[in-house]
């Protein structure tokens, strides 16, 4: 049963299914389930969400809403996304009551880690 008047499901566009796909289940062991050749299913464990294929992306320069991940390794994850082809788009900085940092995923939709250790 969902959880009323909670996030419950999110999709992001992609450009590229397979790399996006490949990038996510290997940075975070996410599995998939696909839905034809231009949709995308994951299970995080927690959150369940979809990747479907668009020539445009999710970007904080174009207003779009920024998924933000949670982890107490934000250098780990940096290194780890540079390695499977993502981008760092806004290096790590400090905020009020953490840091993060921001990263395209092969794809082109833009995401960000935080951790407040």
């Amino acid at each position: 049963m969902a959880n009323t008047n909670k996030i419950d499901y999110i999709e992001s566009p992609t450009t590229d299914i397979q790399k996006t796909k490949s990038f996510f289940k290997q940075l975070f062991g996410w599995t998939f389930q696909d839905f034809g050749p231009d949709y995308t299913a994951y299970d995080d464990g927690y959150m369940k969400g979809g990747f479907y294929k668009s020539e445009t992306v999710a970007s904080i320069g174009t207003g779009s809403v920024l998924v933000v991940f949670y982890s107490t390794e934000l250098e780990t994850y940096k290194e780890k996304i540079i390695h499977l082809g993502g981008n760092i788009t806004k290096d790590i900085f400090s905020f009020p009551g953490g840091r993060r940092f921001h990263f395209t995923e092969p794809g082109g939709s833009e995401f960000a880690i935080w951790s407040d250790k």
